[in-house]
């Protein structure tokens, strides 16, 4: 939750603001038919991109990835790139978030009646922003996490392809719950080989042999993957994408993981085990810093429009100075009129106005 400077919480819906069916509404409020095929078969694809300090990180690669999963899976959002983003925007200037976690999302939507042909659904589109989620908090970070390699198997790229974002996540939750139950924080998986794939949400690295070592293949291509290996490059340093054993993990000189839910994470126990001394290493320190200041880098990072000419009126999140990438310090802002639970434009005419219903 955003605050002000008396402690007052000022935001619009500060809890999060989603967009479904034409309109903005609190994200508590934001439904889907039960009945939706995101619901009953998980046939749908998502992408998530971050704010921070009030800027987008990497937007237009995140919406790219989406545009691509959405034509692999003959899904249409029904809107075209630009509305998207607009709408992006609008969630987040509706939530008064400086830090945030924003969601897009198109499902397969509903059969006609008494059909089961897939022909007949109309897809169902939706987006929200909610304050930023962390994999591993700042906190942990700090110390770094635990994580337990699971003894179950991810599905194999050739039925689910790990490329598409998709809610196909019985495999690590299960094998998650079981990561808790050995102390553990974190759990990655591993394909029918034994190599090492990915986890709930996030990549893996490891230096290990002197340079650093990740999945490439069985794993989503993530954005925050492909700013590590970025700054990888412009520190000199070697990285490798390739088979990533379970021993070489276990003995690896240091361990991370990335995510948009966190950037750059370090590890520092594995299946019970110290990573090193059992400490955040020195290259993962670095490059956790080094990704944070990317953000207000103009080359990646985009500003949130708050001062949209729909929502005159609407005060705009000023940034504190904060203490480090957990610990940001802004003020929110007021209110917008309401109709039915969504907010609906006021003053002057915008794209958002003319969006219709995507279902």
């Amino acid at each position: 939750m955003t605050e002000a400077s008396g402690g007052e919480a000022r935001g619009l819906w500060p809890g999060g603001a989603a967009w479904i069916d034409g309109g903005y509404c609190p994200v508590e409020e934001a439904k889907i038919s039960v009945l939706d095929l995101g619901v009953t078969r998980s046939d749908a694809t998502y992408d998530v991109v971050h704010v921070w300090r009030g800027r987008f990180y990497r937007l237009d690669d995140h919406l790219d990835r989406f545009a691509a999963s959405c034509a692999r899976l003959r899904l249409d959002p029904g809107h075209d790139r630009a509305s998207i983003e607009a709408i992006l925007h609008g969630c987040v200037r509706r939530a008064g978030l400086g830090e945030a976690y924003v969601s897009m999302t198109c499902t397969r939507g509903r059969l006609a009646a008494g059909s089961r042909d897939l022909r007949t659904a109309r897809c169902t589109f939706y987006c929200y922003a909610v304050p930023f989620v962390w994999i591993s908090t700042p906190g942990q970070q700090d110390r770094g996490a635990s994580l337990w390699i699971s003894e179950i198997t991810r599905i194999p790229p050739r039925s689910v392809d790990p490329l598409v974002k998709n809610y196909h996540w019985l495999d690590m939750e299960v094998a998650l719950l079981d990561a808790y139950d050995h102390g553990a924080q974190l759990v990655v998986l591993r394909d029918s080989s034994g190599a090492i794939t990915e986890g709930p949400g996030f990549n893996v690295f490891a230096y290990v042999d002197g340079r650093w070592l990740t999945p490439v293949s069985g794993t989503l291509a993530g954005i925050t993957r492909r700013s590590f290996l970025e700054l990888v490059a412009e520190a000199g340093e070697k990285a490798e994408e390739g088979r990533l054993s379970a021993g070489e993990l276990r003995r690896a000189a240091e361990v991370l993981i990335t995510s948009t839910a966190g950037g750059i994470m370090p590890v520092t126990f594995v299946d019970g085990h110290p990573v090193g001394v059992g400490t955040p290493g020195p290259r993962t320190t670095s490059l956790r810093e080094r990704y944070w200041a990317r953000h207000q880098d103009p080359r990646f990072s985009s500003p949130v429009r708050y001062d949209d000419p729909a929502d005159r009126g609407l005060p705009v999140p000023r940034a504190g100075r904060g203490t480090g990438p957990g610990l940001p310090r802004l003020s929110g802002w007021g209110h917008s009129a309401r109709s039915n639970g969504c907010v609906r434009q006021v003053g002057p005419p915008s794209p958002l106005s003319e969006i219709s219903d995507p279902r």
